[in-house]
């Protein structure tokens, strides 16, 4: 027996239709971002070298320290939403190199966020300096040599580090060494040197304006669990909220009940209640303690842009880097070959779907316009899906994935294909053009399911077993092995039922795709013939079942007996 008839079809084609107007009216909002991401093959980038060094001086460099530094620096590049970043390392110990290519970045960004060791200290305030050397003579040289280094160190690529001092504990060698610093110096701004929490600490205020001895650090950024840019409450400025373990909480309650206690010292040389927050080796803010903080919540204040704030909170969310990174080499990436490579995919894809359209047209006449639609649908779906992932996970799209939508092409008339062929054979066996829609589609809909699943299964193994663009080519082959699923289910199929109630196809014209030529040169006769086989089938079938079940019977009856 045949199955039943789909009755509404039409719910079908409205659940597409509702699916791709909300797509649509949420990726192409007006006013927000509607791109699609390119890889750094198709848009360029910026591709940096960088040469790690240890903290401790003098002491070999691990594979585990490493693998750390490149799975930290990715997580900054993919926390800022820029996806399909190569990060990768050449060599092995202290001859090692990290080669850190990214699409769409400008160089002086990237450099920023992946060359910052990221090393969060909270310090007790000791005292504050004026930024200008203590020696008269290094004073008045400072004025002169500022531009100087801040040239020295631009054609350096940043390479220079800050200058900070520690001692073990306070000391006047150490207050003359404080002294001699200079903080209107450039460098000194910059950052990238590692402190010692557990010493005393000289720095620069990231603003050279000023100069803070520090005691021993209260807290570390290891307790660091979270750090997110916001707008302070006023709506003015914004500001890095952090987030501390158990153990930090415990640490700046302690710290922050302790200072808030002290007398108010004022601005001058002693501010009792202060402390510092140093981020490699500088002062990036130094707030003060009214009151005692239990929360485990802390924020840095520093006059910064909303660029900045998400850059120093992506920078701290992921931890410190366990080595210091100087950079050696600063390469832009053009998209030139790239852009070569993408027009000849596109021009390989477009020639291989129209011959896939010719040959549809050609042997499946009216059905095989319902294969070059649902390819076209298809192909919307894909790019709405694409625009979509961009917006909300990052997608990137590189030449691997174009590669992965062409060889969708190919698996989505594979569908149709066997969609037609079950229909047909149905035909054959002698089923009116209704019923063979819907028994066709049971039949066709098996191998579909089965098929998809192989192909979505490979794309999930390999996805997650590959970096790069590899990765990118298996996101797409199942992106599109999904859409391939939808549009199955929820527009060939429904079109086919809906035509199939046409005369136009039931009468069986040449142009219908499903003639008795089209058939196989089966005839009236022969498909008259074909429901008598059919019916013949049918009725052996249910005599051989009632004989079966009458033989159990006799046989329980005997048993019983």
């Amino acid at each position: 027996m045949a199955p039943p008839a789909t009755s509404k079809p039409g719910r079908s084609l409205i659940a597409l239709i509702v699916l791709l107007i909300g797509g649509v009216v949420w990726a192409f909002w007006p006013g927000t971002d509607s791109s699609v991401r390119l890889g750094l093959d198709l848009q360029g980038g910026t591709q940096v070298i960088l040469v790690p060094q240890p903290v401790v001086e003098g002491t070999e460099i691990t594979d585990e320290q490493l693998a750390q530094t490149v799975e930290i620096i990715r997580a900054r590049v993919d926390g800022l939403g820029v996806a399909e970043a190569e990060v990768t390392t050449q060599g092995s110990g202290n001859s090692a190199a990290i080669v850190v290519s990214v699409p769409g970045l400008g160089q002086d960004r990237v450099v920023e966020l992946v060359q910052r060791t990221a090393l969060l200290n909270f310090r007790p305030v000791w005292n504050v300096l004026s930024p200008f050397p203590i020696d008269p003579a290094d004073a008045d040289a400072a004025d002169g040599d500022a531009a100087e280094s801040a040239d020295d160190s631009a054609s350096d690529g940043g390479a220079q580090s800050a200058e900070i001092v520690q001692a073990p504990d306070y000391s006047p060698e150490f207050q003359a060494e404080v002294d001699a610093l200079d903080c209107i110096d450039p460098v000194n701004l910059a950052g990238g040197t590692p402190d010692d929490p557990t010493e005393w600490l000289g720095a620069c205020d990231q603003s050279g304006g000023q100069k803070y001895v520090m005691e021993p650090a209260f807290i570390e950024g290891v307790s660091v669990t979270d750090a997110n840019a916001q707008l302070t409450q006023q709506g003015i400025g914004w500001v890095v909220t952090l987030e501390f373990d158990s153990e930090g909480a415990g640490a700046l309650a302690e710290a922050s009940t302790e200072l808030s206690a002290l007398p108010e010292c004022g601005s001058g040389a002693t501010p009792c209640n202060a402390f510092a927050i140093v981020l490699d080796g500088v002062v990036v803010s130094a707030p003060r303690f009214n009151e005692p903080i239990l929360g485990g919540q802390a924020q840095i204040e520093g006059d910064f842009n909303v660029e900045e704030a998400r850059d120093l909170a992506n920078v701290l969310k992921y931890g410190a880097l366990p080595v210091t990174l100087d950079v050696v080499d600063i390469t832009s990436v053009s998209a030139t070959v790239g852009g070569d490579q993408l027009r000849a995919g596109i021009i390989a894809g477009l020639i291989g779907l129209a011959l896939v359209s010719i040959y549809l047209l050609l042997y499946y006449r009216v059905l095989g316009l319902v294969a070059v639609m649902s390819l076209a649908v298809a192909g919307g779906l894909l790019y709405l899906f694409v625009v979509i992932f961009s917006k909300t996970i990052g997608l990137t799209l590189t030449l691997a994935g174009v590669a992965g939508a062409i060889v969708a092409v190919g698996i989505t008339a594979d569908s149709f294909i066997v969609y037609f062929e079950r229909m047909r054979d149905e035909l054959r066996d002698g089923r009116s053009l209704r019923q063979a829609c819907d028994s066709g589609w049971v039949r066709a809909r098996r191998t579909l399911l089965a098929a998809d699943f192989v192909t979505l299964l490979a794309a999930v193994v390999l996805y997650f077993l590959s970096i790069g663009s590899v990765r990118g080519f298996a996101f797409i082959l199942g992106l599109t092995t999904v859409i391939d699923l939808i549009i199955a289910f929820w527009f060939t199929h429904p079109v086919v039922v809906l035509m199939g109630r046409r005369k136009f196809m039931q009468g069986g014209s040449k142009w219908s795709g499903l003639d008795p030529e089209r058939l196989g040169g089966h005839s009236a006769l022969d498909t008259l013939a074909g429901q008598s086989r059919r019916k013949r089938r049918d009725d052996y079938q249910s005599s051989t079942a009632g004989d079966t079940a009458g033989d159990t019977a006799g046989d329980a009856a005997e048993v019983r007996s």
